[in-house]
């Protein structure tokens, strides 16, 4: 499997931000466990760009550039922030584009209207799915269809952080007709920690290995595969 693409212009920027506020984490002897299940040796916390100001007004500033080159300048109703990570992010950007918020829960709540969605939703309102990271994209799956379960409509969603190394986060989205758009992948990440040497070239092998056959690295390490937990062996 190849090495993740970049996800462009808005890449180096993003990684390095994430680099240097200390939200990317290696650790291939004790294995993150990713929400799909996998198993990885690298973790990006997108929670923590909410804690540095000038660092979230760039990444909202190439979200909203990347939102007027890729999708359109009135292309869209509204912002929906998945619960949690999410909801900072969709409140920014909609700001940032003038446009109404809504955040999308995972699952309806138990008690008053039941609501999933939270905000003024019309029928037919093109909506911008937003998540901090995507890695196999079910998390996105469940918030699109949220909305187009509430009679929204949903052609992109948008994160700050894509894997970009499980085809299932693109084809998850394809099938519900929408275009997953990413500010920075593992391709960024890795090639400006390499070049401020911020990866020896131990931790550098660990992650291209995992980078080029994640499926492969995450059921060696007693993770799932498929979106099923591999049995541990002993």
């Amino acid at each position: 499997m190849a090495l993740p693409v970049s996800a462009g212009p808005s890449g180096p920027i993003v990684a390095r931000i994430l680099l240097e506020i200390e939200a990317v984490h290696l650790r291939p002897d004790q294995p993150f466990t990713l929400t799909s299940g996998r198993a990885s040796p690298v973790y990006i916390d997108c929670r923590k760009i909410i804690s540095f100001p000038r660092a979230r007004r760039k990444v909202i500033e190439l979200a909203a550039e990347l939102v007027e080159r890729e999708i359109g300048f009135e292309s869209l109703d509204a912002v929906a922030g998945g619960e949690t990570a999410g909801i900072p992010y969709a409140a920014w950007l909609s700001d940032r584009l003038s446009l109404p918020m809504l955040y999308v829960r995972k699952k309806p709540k138990g008690f008053g209207r039941g609501a999933q969605i939270e905000g003024d939703l019309p029928v037919g309102a093109r909506c911008l799915v937003m998540e901090d990271l995507a890695t196999a994209g079910r998390s996105l799956a469940t918030f699109v269809d949220a909305v187009k379960q509430a009679e929204g409509k949903v052609e992109h969603a948008l994160v700050i952080f894509h894997y970009g190394t499980f085809p299932q986060s693109t084809a998850t989205l394809a099938e519900r007709g929408v275009k997953l758009h990413g500010l920075a992948t593992w391709r960024d990440v890795l090639d400006v920690a390499t070049e401020s040497g911020r990866l020896d070239a131990k931790a550098q092998q660990s992650v291209i290995a995992f980078l080029e056959d994640p499926e492969a690295w995450s059921a060696a390490h007693g993770g799932a595969v498929g979106g099923k937990a591999e049995a541990k062996t002993a």
